[in-house]
């Protein structure tokens, strides 16, 4: 019985304490000064041809396709990204050389912009070429905000011809880092 009176007695003292313990008004107007500046990584293209389909005679052709990219249509997104960098890497198995475009175009399909990359032929060995990074900044920044569509466009140079028969491929990965300003 004495024991829990003074469990009580400790209770109700240990309560008191804590309605008299140090504390700080608290500052929601720091809020206001809150800036986030969060990185997004994301595939940008990929691709993988098999020589059998790009069947030629030896010259000069083109493979190309267009795709929608509406990354863009969200005004969260567009009116916060600062910076974005497209990072592109191409492994050709092919005894062919290629050059790839990559067409930014508006909703008119006018060429804001054309990336392009030569593509040495196949020599044995498989390598695979990582191409510097597209950095996309201020004016450069505000095209890239106008893309709505994106083309590859793939040029064949001439060589041996190439047919059902033909063996290996040509892969394109590619990734795109966003960098957004949140206030």
């Amino acid at each position: 019985m004495k024991s829990n009176f003074l469990g009580k007695i400790s209770g109700i003292f240990l309560v008191a304490f804590l309605f008299f313990s140090c504390s700080s008004e608290l500052d929601f107007d720091q809020v206001k000064d809150l800036k986030l500046e969060p990185v997004v990584v994301a595939n940008l293209a990929y691709f993988d041809i098999p020589a059998n389909q790009l069947i030629d005679d030896g010259g000069t052709n083109i493979a190309y396709d267009i795709r929608n990219f509406d990354v863009f249509k969200e005004s969260f997104f567009t009116n916060r990204l600062n910076k974005a960098e497209f990072n592109f890497e191409i492994e050709n198995i092919i005894d062919r050389t290629f050059v790839l475009n990559m067409l930014l175009m508006n909703d008119e399909s006018e060429i804001l912009e054309t990336i392009s990359y030569t593509v040495p032929s196949y020599n044995g060995t498989t390598t695979i070429i990582k191409y510097p990074t597209e950095v996309f900044e201020n004016e450069r920044l505000a095209l890239l905000k106008q893309t709505t569509k994106i083309g590859f466009v793939v040029l064949i140079a001439a060589g041996p011809p190439l047919n059902d028969e033909s063996l290996g491929n040509l892969k394109l990965r590619s990734s795109a880092t966003a960098y957004l300003v949140i206030e």
